[in-house]
């Protein structure tokens, strides 16, 4: 005998509405977390290339006895892989490039982010 269509197990509506509410109530806490991490990890990533490209031009100037034209002159002579994707930015064309007092050394004496707004500390990351 067939069972009527009334007395079918499943869920109900408030189980459905219980169970959704636990889910939002935990993604309330992790999200935030979650994005916090992020920055982060971005902060600390940029923080590790700009300690990178500063080796590479210090490197390139002991060896040349100058610093390098462009950014690229490092990628073409070796003395990095590529350049860095700035993380906040998600570019490596925005670089700012700092030049030496003497032109005659080169064009290239430090390298800062082009990236605008603070980081978590307060910091400007156009300052790092």
């Amino acid at each position: 005998m067939k069972k009527p269509f009334f007395s079918v197990k499943g869920f109900t509506l408030i189980e459905l509405l219980v169970v959704m509410t636990i889910i939002a109530i935990l993604m309330a806490i992790v999200s935030p977390r979650y994005f916090h991490s992020i920055s982060k990890a971005e902060e600390a990533v940029l923080m590790e290339d700009l300690a990178l490209m500063r080796e590479a031009l210090d490197k390139f100037n002991a060896d040349k006895d100058k610093y390098p034209d462009t950014l690229e002159d490092l990628v073409s002579k070796k003395y990095l892989r590529v350049i860095p994707v700035d993380p906040i930015t998600k570019s490596n064309t925005t670089w700012r490039i700092i030049p030496p007092e003497n032109t005659d050394k080169g064009a290239v004496y430090n390298i800062k982010s082009g990236a605008t707004g603070a980081a978590r500390d307060g910091t400007a990351y156009a300052d790092w």
